[in-house]
C-alpha cells in the first residue's frame, strides 16, 4: 500500500535504457544537490552491487541499503522503503541496466511499491528525440514517470531543444558534459576511499546539475505502510565475529552487517592489508569479496595475518569466505599483470584472474534452514583438487551455479550471501565446526 502522506518523503527510481547513460552519476549529482540544500536524503541501489553504493554513501551521508525484489524480498524492501521515507525528505533509488531489463526489473521494484521513475536520458548524440525515449520508457511498461534528467547535454539551447521535444513530462534537470570522470576498473568504479577528490567531485556534480527545483518539488511526497518483520532468535548472542575490512576486503551489504547485530553477534574489525591478527577473542571469521588481486604483494608479505587466520582454522573456528575472501585464502594469486603471489594457504589451489566474466548474476544457496539468497561477480577462476560440497542454483534459470567449499571449519565460495534474507542460515554458517 502507497500513500501521498504529508509525512512522506519525495521519492524516485532513477533509471535509463541501458546501463553507461549514467544513471550512477545522475543520481549521485542529485543526492549531494540535495543534500547541500539542507534536505535529508536516503538512497538505495537497485540489484547486487557493492562499489556504486560507496560513492551514492558519499554522495548522500547515510548507508545505501540494497532493494532487489528476489533477492532481498518484497517485504524487507517495503520495510526499507518506509523507515527512508519517515526518516528523509528525498528517496532516490539507483535503478539497474535499462528500465525493464532483468527478472525482476527496476521496473517492476517501481511498479511494485508506486515510485515514479525519473529517467536518466544520454541526450549526448540526439536532441528531439529525447522525446520518444522518454515515452517508450514510460509506456513500454507503463511505469509512472516523475520526469526527465538529460545528461550530457552541449549547452544551453541543447536543453531547451530536448525539454520542448518531451511535450508533457517534465525537464527536471540536466547535467553537462563532465570533464572529468571517475576511473573504472575491472569490477566497476575504483573504491571512493581510494580518490581523495572524491568530495570534490562530488561538489562540482552538484554544481553542474540544473535542477528545476520547482519542478523537483512538484513530485508527490510518499509513505510506503509496512509492518514489522518476523522477530530473529539472537542465535549469535555472546559471540565475536571477526571482519576484514579494508581496501582490499571491501565488499560488504550494510544489511550483512545489520544482520549479524540482529542475531546477536558483536563485530570487531580487522585489516589483513595492514597485516593485523585476528582479534584474539574472535568466535567467528567473515572474510567478504574485495580486491585482494591489487594487493597481492602486500597480503602476500602479511605474516601476521596469515599465520592467525591458520591459526584459527587450525583451532576449529568458523570461517565464512566469500569470493576475494575465498581468493586470499587459496595457495597462490595470480594478479592481473600476471604476477603470482602465496595467499594464506587454507584453501590447496591458485586463482588465476581473467580480462572475462567468471561469474554473474543472483543465485541461491540452500542450507538445512532454507534457501540463502545473494549473487555472484568475478573475473578470476580458482583451480583446486578440492571437491565442492554443493553448489548454489542460478536464478532464473535453476542451473548449477557456484561451487561451495567446505574444508575443515572453512566454508568457502565466489557466491556473496545477502545475510537478511535468511538470518538463521547465516548463523549456522558461522558457526560450524569442523566435521
Amino acid at each position: 500500500m502507497v500513500s501521498t502522506l504529508q509525512n512522506g518523503a519525495r521519492m524516485v527510481l532513477v533509471a535509463a535504457v541501458s546501463s553507461g547513460q549514467g544513471k550512477t552519476t545522475v543520481t549521485a549529482a542529485l543526492a549531494r544537490s540535495l543534500v547541500r540544500r539542507g534536505q535529508r536524503v536516503r538512497v538505495f541501489k537497485c540489484g547486487p552491487d557493492f562499489i556504486d553504493p560507496m560513492l551514492l554513501e558519499r554522495a548522500c551521508g547515510a548507508p545505501v541499503h540494497t532493494l532487489d525484489l528476489w533477492m532481498v524480498g518484497r517485504d524487507e524492501c517495503r520495510r526499507r522503503l518506509a523507515e527512508a521515507a519517515r526518516e528523509a525528505d528525498a528517496v532516490l533509488v539507483e535503478g539497474v541496466m535499462g528500465l525493464y531489463d532483468g527478472t525482476p526489473s527496476a521496473a517492476d521494484l517501481a511498479n511494485e511499491f508506486g515510485i515514479p521513475v525519473l529517467a536518466v536520458i544520454d541526450a549526448s548524440a540526439m536532441a528531439q528525440t529525447a522525446g520518444a525515449v522518454a515515452r517508450g520508457l514510460r509506456d513500454y511498461g507503463p511505469v509512472q514517470l516523475a520526469g526527465v534528467i538529460a545528461n550530457r547535454i552541449a549547452s544551453p539551447g541543447h536543453a531547451q531543444m530536448v525539454a520542448g521535444s518531451l511535450r508533457d513530462i517534465p525537464l527536471i534537470g540536466s547535467l553537462n558534459r563532465q570533464a572529468a570522470s571517475l576511473p573504472e576498473r575491472h569490477l566497476g568504479l575504483v573504491l571512493p576511499g581510494e580518490q581523495p577528490q572524491i568530495d570534490a567531485y562530488l561538489d562540482a556534480l552538484a554544481d553542474a546539475l540544473q535542477l528545476d527545483a520547482a519542478a523537483w518539488d512538484a513530485l508527490p511526497l510518499t509513505a510506503p505502510e509496512a509492518q514489522d518483520g518476523p522477530a530473529i532468535a539472537p542465535a549469535l548472542a555472546g559471540k565475536t565475529v571477526a571482519i576484514a575490512r579494508d581496501a582490499a576486503f571491501a565488499f560488504l551489504y550494510p544489511a550483512n552487517l545489520d544482520t549479524l547485530r540482529i542475531l546477536g553477534a558483536r563485530l570487531s574489525y580487522f585489516s589483513p592489508l595492514a597485516d593485523e591478527a585476528l582479534p584474539p577473542d574472535a568466535d567467528a571469521v567473515y572474510l567478504p569479496g574485495g580486491y585482494p588481486e591489487l594487493h597481492g604483494e602486500a597480503l602476500s608479505q602479511a605474516a601476521r595475518w596469515r599465520a592467525s587466520i591458520r591459526a584459527a582454522h587450525a583451532a576449529g573456528l568458523p570461517i565464512l569466505a566469500e569470493c576475494g575472501g575465498m581468493i586470499a585464502l587459496a595457495d597462490e594469486l595470480t594478479d592481473p599483470d600476471g604476477r603470482c603471489w602465496p595467499m594464506a594457504g587454507l584453501l590447496p589451489g591458485a586463482v588465476t584472474m581473467g580480462t572475462r566474466l567468471a561469474g554473474l548474476g543472483a543465485q541461491a544457496l540452500a542450507t538445512p534452514d532454507g534457501t540463502l539468497r545473494g549473487h555472484t561477480f568475478h573475473y578470476s577462476r580458482l583451480e583446486t583438487p578440492v571437491a565442492p560440497s554443493r553448489y548454489t542454483v542460478r536464478n532464473t534459470s535453476g542451473t548449477q551455479g557456484e561451487a561451495v567449499y567446505e574444508l575443515g571449519s572453512l566454508t568457502a565460495s565466489y557466491f556473496h550471501g545477502y545475510f537478511a534474507s535468511n538470518p538463521q542460515a547465516v548463523a549456522r554458517l558461522l558457526t560450524r565446526a569442523a566435521p
